[in-house]
Order: C-alpha cells, then sequence, then structure tokens
C-alpha cells in the first residue's frame, strides 16, 4: 500500500535539525509491521499539498508543535482535505496534531489540556477495541508531548482510548482512526526531547517524564494495528 504523509511539524529548531524528520519517523513507524509499503511525505505546514489524494492508498497526519487553533494559513486548507476524505471515506490515520485536526475539521473541539503539559511515556486506556487493534493490550503505553486535547468529538465518532479521564483516540467508521500520542516516536527521541524541554515542563514534569522512560512504548504493536487498520479498508 503505497500511503501519504501529511507532515504538520513547524519546529526548524537546532534540536529538530539534530533528529530525524516527522516523514521519516512516520514512514519508520508503518515500516515496523510492514517493510516494502511506500510512503510519500507533503510538507503541509509549508504550503505543499497532494494535487490528488485519492491515490493513495491510506494517509497519516503528523504531530506538530502548532496549535489547530491558531489560524495558521495551511490549516484551513488542511481541515478541508480532512473534510474530503471523510466524504470519500480514504483510510486517514491522525497523531497529536492530526488527530485534533481531523476532530476539529468534522466538528469536534480541541481546548487546552486542564493537566497542562503532558509528556513522556503515558498510559492509554482502550475504551472500544476496534477490530484491526485487537492485539494492542488494554493498557497501551505510547509516549506523548501536548498541551491540547479533543474536548468534543464528532458526533459521529466513537471513543477508543482514554488518557487520565480525556479523550486518547477515536474512530470514523472504518476508514479514521486517531491517537493522541505519538507512536512514531522512538524511545532516543522522546528522551532528548525530554531533556530539550526540561524548563518548560518544570521540576515536578521533567523528573515523571524521567521515571516513565525508564520503560519503552507499544510501539511494534501499535504499527502492527496500524498495518491491519489500512489493510481492512481495502
Amino acid at each position: 500500500m503505497h500511503l501519504a504523509i501529511l507532515v504538520t511539524n513547524t519546529d526548524t529548531s537546532a534540536f529538530a535539525q539534530e533528529h530525524p524528520k516527522d516523514a521519516e519517523k512516520f514512514a519508520d513507524l508503518i515500516h515496523l509491521a510492514r517493510p516494502d509499503w511506500p510512503t510519500t511525505a507533503f510538507q503541509i505546514h509549508a504550503g505543499e499539498f497532494p494535487a490528488d489524494i485519492t491515490k493513495f492508498d491510506g494517509v497519516m497526519i503528523t504531530g506538530s508543535p502548532a496549535s489547530t487553533r491558531s489560524e495558521l494559513p495551511w490549516i484551513a486548507p488542511l481541515l478541508e482535505l480532512i473534510r474530503d476524505m471523510n466524504r470519500a471515506k480514504q483510510p486517514l490515520f491522525g497523531a497529536c496534531f492530526g488527530h485534533q485536526a481531523i476532530a476539529l475539521a468534522l466538528g469536534g473541539a480541541v481546548a487546552s489540556n486542564p493537566c497542562g503539559w503532558v509528556h513522556g511515556l503515558i498510559s492509554n486506556q482502550m475504551t472500544a477495541r476496534p477490530e484491526w487493534a485487537q492485539d494492542l493490550p488494554q493498557q497501551t503505553d505510547l509516549y506523548g508531548s501536548h498541551s491540547e486535547y479533543v474536548a468534543q468529538l464528532p458526533e459521529q465518532a466513537q471513543e477508543t482510548a482514554t488518557s487520565s479521564g480525556l479523550n486518547a483516540g477515536f474512530r470514523i467508521g472504518t476508514h479514521i482512526w486517531t491517537s493522541q500520542h505519538h507512536p512514531e516516536m522512538s524511545h532516543h527521541f522522546i528522551t532528548a526531547l525530554t531533556e530539550e524541554m526540561k524548563q518548560s515542563l518544570g521540576t515536578d514534569g521533567y523528573v515523571q517524564a524521567l521515571k516513565g522512560l525508564r520503560q519503552h512504548s507499544d510501539q511494534a504493536p501499535f504499527a502492527e494495528s496500524l498495518a491491519r487498520f489500512f489493510e481492512q479498508t481495502r
């Protein structure tokens, strides 16, 4: 299957330049499960949109330090593209910013997280297990880093996961699946990001993140579930 990766990450810092870009991270994620699947990346944050999204077998929308509520010039066209993909029932997965953008595009709402920064290894409780995710553990641990969340789901959405009592993922039919967290992040990257964000996280947040990072995420089973999600839409 040929997947499009819609890159929304606006980070151009020295830190970002020292680490793999999101196009590579998301390609690596799906290649954990299906190493022969080709991917094509589009720098959505720079106004680079695919000429015909329907040529792809599936689409992944990345995370971003930008807010879906920021009214940056590329966000409105992205939300319209999401609505087009939903109408066509094109297979679509969104992580973090992508998860929030899909919710916002389809009638949901995004708000500041009442817990402040959520960062590190985050426990997700599966509340509804899609058929493609039957092998995910009931408590699925994923790396996360965000300060906003989906406060209201789109009307047609079904919640699939929660974290600290807040929404952490949803599905719409069998063609949309999302996660508030970052299945594409490696342990090496989230550890480096934790050091980079030490001041933003504060002492307690930093110490808590380091404690959680003694363990690794459920990246491999999530990658397999993601591959099955795209396969079941054929």
